[in-house]
C-alpha cells in the first residue's frame, strides 16, 4: 500500500507551484550534506519520508536500489525502508525532506554509520 499523500502541482501565469502536503501533520526540514558526507544507513518505525532532491550531486541508497536522482526528483521513502543519502562531486547536496506521521529523532535505527553512532 502507497501512504504517500498526494502532491499537486498547480499552473500559475507566472509560472507554478508544487503542494506536497496539504493541512496534514508533517515536519519540514533542509538537509545538507557537505562532500563526501554519508548520512547513516537507516530505517524508521514511525514516519513516511518524501525527499526533493535541491541540487545535483546526491547519491540515494533505497532498498536495494542505488540512485543518483536529479535535482528536482522526488523520491518518498516508506517507514521501515532501509535507506542512506551522501554526495559525490564537490559541492554540498541539499534535501528537502517532509516527514509523515509519528516525527522523533530518536526514532532512526541505524544499521551502519561511519561515524561510530551504531548503537548495540
Amino acid at each position: 500500500m502507497d501512504s504517500r499523500p498526494a502532491s499537486v502541482q498547480v499552473d500559475k501565469p507566472w509560472g507554478r507551484f508544487d503542494q506536497y502536503t496539504h493541512n496534514l501533520p508533517c515536519t519540514v526540514k533542509i538537509i545538507t550534506v557537505v562532500p563526501g558526507g554519508v548520512l547513516s544507513r537507516q530505517y524508521h518505525h514511525g514516519r513516511d519520508e518524501l525527499w526533493v532532491v535541491l541540487d545535483p550531486g546526491a547519491r540515494v541508497e533505497l532498498g536495494e536500489d542505488v540512485l543518483e536522482p536529479e535535482a528536482g526528483e522526488e523520491l518518498f521513502i516508506p517507514r521501515q525502508t532501509v535507506h542512506r543519502l551522501s554526495t559525490v562531486g564537490e559541492e554540498p547536496v541539499r534535501i528537502l525532506e517532509i516527514s509523515f506521521g509519528e516525527f522523533d529523532e530518536e526514532d532512526i535505527v541505524r544499521l551502519e554509520d561511519v561515524y561510530g553512532r551504531v548503537g548495540p
